[in-house]
């Protein structure tokens, strides 16, 4: 179903068997159909080249027509990413009901520019089947926040989990510049370059960097962190908020702890938070936007934020993650 004399490539082609973003997570898929879509013909409301793909064991009600950034070619490095996301996920599937009180508390519904109140409770009326029908209906119109998310970080999430989960090896906390110094060198950057696909720096970006450090702190804990980094997020817990030694209004927040590596895992994380929000379509544009210049800001200063080297565990401590 290829469009004539489209302009725009494409860079799949029918029967590829490629991985594909589908919530936060990467699946294998193939590759059906392909054409591009321009304003009168676009069927997700995104235009350029589209890929109807079928996801490899899913039923083909959920075959689908994806944009071209949702697809990744199937080689070595994009199969590492896919494990890296699953296992960073994997919390959130253990601890689901955390997880959702997390996105809720975290998310504002509505508008950001509003500060609109998130969405009331689901109705309690229907079938079960009704119900799941009604929720995909709804999901299958909310817009796309997919990042395009640069191939140098793609590398560093594959690394970072590579270091924790083969190597045992642990980020150095506290580290420096932490996730909060970050945000704010962010900011500035943002109000002092202006960048012209950023809308309303002045009005937006304080409202949506404070959500993302809100989030962070409170999703690190229940969906950021492999096993292997629980016994160290519970001393860093004990030492900075809740031990007997902690000073009562000096207590530090764990974005004030963590840096680059774990802001990363929830930047990709976000998709799955978003779709679990009440945002109106022009937030989930705005956000989209920050966080893809975020990302770019990210690389620009990789080798200012991002560690170069992992600590090793000691055998203790080993001993105590697998107990």
């Amino acid at each position: 179903m290829s469009t004539p004399g489209a302009s725009a490539p494409l860079t799949f082609v029918v029967n590829e068997r490629v991985l594909c973003y589908h919530g936060p997570l990467v699946y294998e898929a193939k590759v059906l159909k392909t054409t591009v879509f321009d304003e009168t013909t676009t069927l997700t409301g995104v235009m350029g080249p589209h890929y109807f793909v079928h996801y490899k064991g899913w039923k083909q009600t959920w075959d689908e027509w994806v944009p071209g950034h949702r697809l990744l070619k199937l080689n070595e490095t994009n199969i590492a990413l896919q494990k890296q996301l699953q296992a960073s996920n994997a919390p959130s599937a253990q601890s689901g009901s955390t997880s959702a009180k997390v996105q809720n508390k975290s998310v504002a519904g509505g508008s950001i520019k509003d500060g609109a109140s998130t969405r009331a409770g689901a109705r309690k009326d229907g079938t079960r089947g009704t119900k799941r029908a009604r929720e995909e209906d709804e999901s299958s119109r909310k817009p796309d926040i997919r990042f395009n998310v640069p191939e140098i970080l793609k590398v560093k999430l594959v690394d970072d989990w590579e270091a924790v989960t083969k190597n045992n090896q642990l980020v150095s906390l506290p580290r420096s510049p932490t996730v909060a110094e970050i945000l704010t060198s962010f900011s500035d950057h943002v109000l002092k370059t202006k960048p012209p696909h950023i809308r309303e720096p002045g009005l937006v970006l304080p409202t949506i960097l404070s959500g993302l450090q809100c989030y962070f702190d409170r999703a690190l804990g229940a969906n950021l962190l492999y096993r292997f980094e629980r016994p160290q997020y519970a001393e860093i817990r004990k030492q900075y908020w809740t031990g007997p030694k902690v000073v009562a209004g000096q207590e530090k927040e764990m974005s004030q702890i963590y840096g680059a590596e774990h802001l990363l895992r929830m930047l990709v994380s976000l998709p799955n938070m978003i779709a679990s929000s009440s945002l109106d379509a022009e937030s989930v544009h705005l956000v989209r936007d920050y966080v893809s210049e975020l990302l770019l800001y990210m690389v620009h200063e990789q080798e200012k934020i991002f560690l170069t080297e992992y600590e090793s565990a000691s055998l203790a401590y080993q001993s105590i993650s697998r107990s």
